[in-house]
């Protein structure tokens, strides 16, 4: 299922949520410059530098932290940058609209932390490095599914060659999306790479994150207007 647009305009101009999308942006396109100027082995010492290692993460060392925060703005591909920017595009701005942008922040920071702490302990014998911005994007998408149980997505679902197009309720789009990331997580456990390549825990962590703590990081409610069916597909 891949999400085209959610039902609830927001009031505000999502400043930090554009920051985050041009800041990984900028440093894909530094990977790409690297590579196309050094080659694949210059890319690959940059990507072990800044990313994230279970096998050689240690609690007790404070510098080992600092990749936690720096694997957030990197990514394996083009089609990683594209669907995660994606995904912080539509369900970003909302609850950056109710958090206020510092908290904001804040807020997605602190889930892609707890989302790498996650990782690196079901997957703590790992070597493979962890790239990505999705468990920080998770801790959003655990806010958003609280924050706005009201709102509906218009979702593409692949039917063989045929795009077949399905609006459904928030709550059930990420609730089907966060049961598949446990489904895939406790098949990977136990595994020396992440199952299908993917940090899944790192997406169940970011998500529960979200879910526990968004009401300290959310401001009082306030009035939104939601989109009517027929508008919804005005793509």
């Amino acid at each position: 299922m891949f999400p085209l647009r959610d039902s609830i305009r927001s009031r505000s101009f999502p400043i930090v949520n554009w920051i985050l999308i041009a800041a990984s942006v900028l440093v894909f396109l530094l990977e790409q410059a690297i590579e196309f100027g050094f080659g694949e082995v210059a890319l690959a010492r940059f990507l072990a530098q800044f990313s994230l290692v279970p096998s050689e993460f240690s609690f007790l060392n404070p510098i080992a932290y600092i990749p936690i925060f720096t694997s957030m703005f990197l990514h394996g591909g083009w089609f990683h940058l594209i669907s995660n920017m994606w995904i912080l595009y539509i369900f970003g701005d909302n609850v950056e609209d109710r958090m206020g942008s510092l908290r904001y922040l804040v807020f997605y920071l602190a889930s892609g932390f707890a989302a790498g702490l996650t990782h690196v302990v079901f997957t703590s014998n790992s070597s493979l490095p962890t790239v990505g911005a999705s468990g920080a994007i998770a801790g959003v998408l655990g806010a958003y599914m609280l924050l706005f149980p009201r709102a509906r997505v218009v979702t593409l679902i692949p039917l063989f060659i045929l795009p077949w197009f399905v609006e459904i309720p928030a709550v059930i789009y990420l609730g089907v999306w966060f049961l598949s990331q446990i489904s895939s997580g406790l098949l990977s456990i136990g595994a020396m790479m992440p199952f299908g390549g993917i940090a899944w825990w790192a997406h169940i962590g970011g998500f529960v994150f979200g879910l526990l703590l968004v009401r300290i990081f959310a401001r009082r409610p306030r009035a939104y207007v939601i989109d009517s069916p027929d508008n919804l597909w005005d793509l």
